[in-house]
């Protein structure tokens, strides 16, 4: 910012000319980070329909119109972003439903709990079946058996469905009578009797039996 040069003492009967009105005290806010503010307030305030699409990247449907964000590769096809390069609102609003967890992320895919049919986010290229965090299991989690009241601790959660997980019978976990009311399409679940469990034998020592996921239920 520039000001007019004070006049030379030796010059001081002549006319001091004005200074030049200052239109800050200090320099403005950039442009930049006036119109990013801007876009991340639109980004949470407009209304925007977000869909995934099967290639990693989503859909959004504002009413100016309908944009493709590749969200990992930080593009969209909007004009906004086309012609300014900038990362427009639509980039922010997925990026705000991904964190939020209402839209899987760039690695992920909705699937379906095998247990309770929820949608739920799984691992983009995974296959078999699978469950949602509420019927889910962590390994070491202490769980009952509904049959035999017993309880047990979770070795394993597999991808591998009932009707096709085989014992070392060769039998598969569907066809045991007491599995019988259980979905043959759920995901088998490996645990060990804690019974089992004592000092100087580990969990990995003991016999490892598989499950039908909804036959166990955690213990509060």
């Amino acid at each position: 910012m520039t000001h007019t040069r004070n006049t030379p003492a030796s010059a001081a009967s002549e006319p001091t000319p004005s200074r030049e009105p200052s239109s800050a005290t200090s320099p403005p806010p950039s442009a930049a980070s006036d119109s990013d503010g801007d876009r991340s307030a639109r980004a949470a305030a407009e209304e925007m329909t977000v869909r995934p699409l099967r290639d990693r990247r989503y859909v959004v449907e504002t009413d100016g119109g309908t944009y493709v964000v590749t969200l990992d590769a930080g593009t969209c096809t909007c004009p906004d972003h086309a012609i300014r390069g900038s990362r427009c609102k639509h980039l922010r609003r997925v990026a705000m439903e991904v964190t939020a967890g209402t839209v899987p992320a760039p690695d992920q895919r909705v699937g379906v709990c095998a247990v309770c049919g929820a949608e739920t986010f799984v691992p983009f290229d995974a296959g078999g079946a699978r469950l949602c965090d509420r019927h889910a299991f962590e390994p070491g989690a202490v769980v009952r058996d509904r049959e035999t009241g017993k309880r047990l601790v979770v070795v394993a959660v597999t991808t591998e469905r009932a009707d096709t997980y085989r014992t070392e019978e060769g039998r598969a976990i569907a066809d045991y009578p007491t599995n019988a009311d259980y979905g043959a399409h759920e995901p088998v679940v490996e645990a060990v009797y804690a019974e089992s469990i004592r000092p100087g034998r580990s969990v990995a020592d003991c016999d490892r039996y598989g499950f039908p996921a909804s036959r166990l239920t955690r213990v509060l």
